[in-house]
């Protein structure tokens, strides 16, 4: 499995950025108040970053060989996990940030419950981008060796489909 690449990352965002945009201008075109996330996103997003690092710690011992070895498929889901976590953050925080950037483009000031409300959720969206980078970085297992040397193996190796 591959890491989570900032490429991936950024365009999340850009991506985020103009659904946010587009979501709000749609909305106030149609004569309806524009969109407030509810404050209970961003808390939702720090509790599930820190569950993340907290799935991801018992993995990371056990590769340094600090803790009993960890069921391999945990180590997987758990993985996938950070990594969907840090697209979904970064998806989301890019709509906050197109949310922002619609509020602070009106000629009328935004009220301090939607604009707030907007940027906690653009924090609690990096609180999660970074819990899943660390959290994915932490089920990494150390590169052996012998992954360096392409190749047949040992004339002497047992054979791994026994």
């Amino acid at each position: 499995m591959r890491r989570t690449s900032p490429t991936a990352l950024v365009i999340a965002v850009v991506i985020g950025l103009a659904v946010g945009f587009v979501i709000d201008q749609a909305l106030t075109a149609s004569g309806r108040p524009t969109f407030t996330p509810s404050i209970m996103l961003p808390i939702l997003f720090v509790l599930l970053g820190v569950a993340l690092i907290v799935l991801a710690l018992p993995i990371r011992r056990a590769t340094r060989g600090m803790a009993p070895p960890v069921d391999p498929f945990r180590a997987v889901r758990v993985a996938m996990l950070a990594k969907a976590s840090s697209i979904v953050g970064a998806l989301v925080g890019g709509i906050g940030g197109g949310l922002l950037v619609f509020l602070l483009t009106r000629p009328v000031p935004p009220s301090v419950g939607s604009s707030g409300a907007v940027t906690a959720t653009i924090a609690g969206a990096v609180v999660l981008i970074a819990a899943g980078v660390i959290a994915e970085q932490l089920c990494t297992i150390r590169k052996d060796d012998d992954d360096d040397q392409p190749g047949p193996p040992e004339p002497d190796a047992t054979p791994s489909h026994h």
